[in-house]
């Protein structure tokens, strides 16, 4: 399957250190990419850059094979939606209100939303199980409907991708596995392709059809969970044993923490 968004030979620093220096990747058309890694090792940076938030200072960034650079921003909105961990709202606004943010790609300076900006908006906000939600406001909701509202504001741009920046972090396992659902969901409905990033590597193992590893700024591994979340592999990239087995249920990679002291070896008996 084709790529939608390709990343060729991309180098990028922050004034005090170098993030990226050659790195190369794809994002392939219809799936969801698990994008994994410790901290520090680049990925937000790599969701930025991708979105065009940040500009590489070497390498090209290629979308639907057009250079980013070169697309207008409400154009690069109308193809690519972002879903941050979390979202400052300064004012009260209504989950409808925010929702509707996501058609400002398609509105002109002074316009006024239309009909089917409402439309596009309840659709997203039925999608996203947040429809009953529309008159609240967004500091009243849970973690779990707020991250509903983020992922509906999102679908309300009509995007082909979307890039997701650890939605699960600070939800429980409940929310956690329902956002992912969620997320996969759409995948197979709307036909949306997916860049997750995510700390649990249990959850990308177990929703995501690819997965890359980072480390120190480049892919450390990509493939199918199986293998890149192997028992080898974290250990060199995290500095920490775990047991990785098959999920009898799924199939997929299910990784176990091993704790130090049951690492050492035991004393006589």
């Amino acid at each position: 399957m084709p790529s939608i968004v390709r990343m060729e030979s991309v180098d990028f620093r922050y004034p005090e250190r170098q993030i990226f220096s050659g790195l190369s990747l794809f994002l392939e058309r219809g799936e969801v990419l698990g994008l994994i890694g410790p901290n520090s090792s680049g990925k937000t940076t790599l969701l930025k850059l991708m979105d065009g938030l940040l500009r590489p200072q070497r390498g090209r960034i290629l979308l639907e094979e057009r250079n980013l650079d070169q697309i207008p921003r409400a154009q690069v909105a109308r193809k690519i939606a972002v879903v941050p961990q979390a979202m400052e709202v300064p004012f009260s606004f209504t989950v409808g209100e925010i929702v509707l943010m996501g058609r400002a790609p398609y509105l002109t300076r002074f316009g006024w939303e239309k009909q089917k900006d409402l439309d596009v908006a309840h659709e997203a906000m039925a999608l996203t199980d947040v429809a009953g939600l529309g008159e609240r406001t967004f500091w009243e909701l849970s973690q779990g409907e707020r991250q509903r509202v983020l992922i509906a504001r999102a679908l309300a741009q009509e995007p082909k991708v979307i890039l997701l920046d650890e939605p699960t972090s600070h939800l429980d396992i409940n929310h956690q596995v329902e956002i992912n659902e969620l997320i996969r969901g759409l995948n197979l409905q709307k036909g949306l392709t997916v860049l997750h990033i995510s700390h649990d590597l249990n959850l990308a193992a177990e929703y995501c059809h690819r997965v890359i590893l980072l480390h120190r700024g480049s892919v450390f591994s990509a493939g199918v969970p199986s293998e890149v979340i192997t028992e080898e592999n974290i250990r060199r990239v995290y500095e920490t044993k775990v047991l990785v087995e098959k999920n009898p249920l799924s199939g997929a990679p299910r990784i176990t923490l091993i704790g130090k002291e049951k690492m050492k070896p035991s004393g006589p008996q």
